[in-house]
């Protein structure tokens, strides 16, 4: 099993940033994909950004954060992270890591919930304009 506990998130005025964390515990080698998801009351889950974690780290950014949004990690600490930079109102969510044990040969990371097994509680951010 995999334990995924997310923290960071707050309130934050448009166009400031904000640093999530995703402190992972349990058989994490068994997990190839991790990824960050959001989602707001009404709606379904999107993804936001995905890491291949074994060696390369290749990353993949939802069109709506590409630029802004930055998701890395680290093996040593089992941390994932999610540096957001010029966050607007829309950005507004509760924010949630997974874990999947899917390994693409590609190494990309799909944003679909289906791929992930193991989901976090989750963290909100809440941006005033």
């Amino acid at each position: 099993q995999v334990q995924l506990v997310e923290s960071g998130g707050g309130s934050v005025q448009a166009g400031g940033s904000l640093r999530l964390s995703c402190a992972t515990t349990g058989y994490t080698g068994s997990t190839s994909c991790m990824a960050w998801f959001r989602q707001t009351p009404g709606k379904q889950r999107e993804g936001v950004a995905s890491i291949y974690t074994p060696g390369g780290g290749r990353t993949v950014y939802a069109d709506s954060v590409e630029g802004r949004f930055t998701i890395s990690r680290d093996n040593a600490k089992n941390t994932l992270s999610l540096q957001m930079d010029s966050l607007k109102p829309e950005d507004a969510a509760m924010y949630y890591c997974a874990a999947g044990r899917f390994a693409p040969e590609t190494g990309i990371c799909p944003l679909e919930n289906i791929v992930y097994d193991y989901w976090g509680q989750g963290t909100q951010v809440t941006v005033s304009s």
